[in-house]
């Protein structure tokens, strides 16, 4: 149901179900703002009495969808239960690919490495996400198919899944099915959250609403994870996924991908994108950031996400070209895009929940 047309007698958030987001990102042209990105974040750590927030700002606690950066907890609940792949293919389990070749390559893979047809795969067909990719693919004749699309990775991982565990592979996406059942659980675990609603992602998955504070939650998770001498991939999984995102930053994402760019530029970060302006962020310590832009667009995600590291102080050095955007006017630099101070300049005490 469409939200009704906004007036100054329409109740606030708090009544009409709009997030309480706030402003992270401001465009400029020659000292004028342009546009504003709102939304929420929050950053976590681990502590032995529980979750501790660091700060945050906006709307933490409203639900939404997490969209792709459920990845990597798919992925764990896949690896719990028995799906042993190289590092590469693991990575590409946990990824929102560009279509390129090795991506492609890598779910046609899983799928041989398991007896299984391209043909049983059940996300829906899209062409490659990468604008090279793309544009290469189009030339080739290419059109939209299911190993192209950016979820292929995880869809050919789930029907592997299946055949590792005797369960039916097709319906592997029905909420009834053993494999989506088990990664439910997985979510709610690792999010310490019952998620307050359930949909359908793009590519077919099953979806749940959660927080940003559970994701972030989630996410320090998996970075702190660390292997177990003698521990199965199965009772070793968080570890096992976050070693493979990092050591395969090119399969998470491609070339020229800010979350591929942003693994590669600091060592150690994990970090997973997500449709709809979601961005995580972990750390090997146990910090985690978890960011939602409002508006759905993606520019402000990195600048945000880079603002954040600053307040954990990280040093940031490194992703200097991750911080910013730049504004032409004429073909030369106007303006730029920029994280707000986002920040109160004083913070409230860290609260652990």
């Amino acid at each position: 149901m469409p939200f009704p047309a906004l007036t100054e007698t329409t109740p606030g958030p708090e009544r009409s179900g709009l997030p309480q987001h706030v402003p992270l990102a401001a465009q400029t042209r020659d000292g004028l703002v342009e546009s504003i990105h709102y939304g929420s974040l929050i950053a976590v750590s681990q502590e032995p009495a529980g979750t501790r927030t660091l700060f945050a700002a906006g709307d933490p606690l409203a639900p939404f969808y997490p969209r792709s950066a459920l990845k990597p907890l798919q992925a764990v609940a896949m690896v719990r239960s028995g799906l042993d792949l190289p590092a590469d293919l693991l990575a590409l389990t946990a990824a929102s690919h560009s279509g390129a070749a090795r991506h492609r390559d890598g779910a046609a893979r899983i799928l041989q490495l398991h007896g299984l047809p391209a043909g049983i795969l059940e996300n829906s067909t899209d062409l490659p996400y990468g604008v090279r990719e793309r544009a290469e693919w189009l030339r080739g004749g290419g059109t939209p198919t299911q190993l192209t699309q950016n979820c292929s990775g995880k869809h050919a991982a789930m029907a592997a899944t299946c055949v590792v565990n005797g369960w039916p592979v097709q319906g592997y996406l029905d909420p009834a099915h053993p494999l989506q059942k088990l990664v439910a659980e997985t979510v709610r675990e690792l999010t310490s959250e019952e998620p307050s609603g359930t949909s359908t992602d793009g590519c077919g998955t099953p979806l749940f609403a959660l927080t940003l504070r559970g994701m972030a939650r989630a996410f320090s998770r998996l970075a702190a994870a660390e292997p177990a001498t003698g521990a199965t991939p199965a009772e070793n999984a968080e570890a096992a996924v976050a070693h493979a995102m990092r050591q395969h930053p090119e399969m998470v994402g491609g070339e020229e991908r800010d979350v591929t760019e942003l693994m590669r530029l600091m060592p150690g970060l994990l970090a997973k994108d997500g449709f709809e302006g979601v961005q995580l962020v972990g750390l090997p310590d146990g910090r985690a950031i978890a960011l939602k832009i409002s508006d759905g667009g993606d520019r402000a995600r990195l600048p945000v996400t880079v603002r954040a590291l600053e307040a954990l102080d990280v040093d940031t050095a490194p992703l200097a070209s991750l911080a910013t955007g730049t504004v032409l006017g004429g073909g030369r630099p106007v303006g730029r895009l920029l994280a707000t101070d986002f920040l109160p300049a004083t913070s409230p005490a860290p609260e652990t929940l």
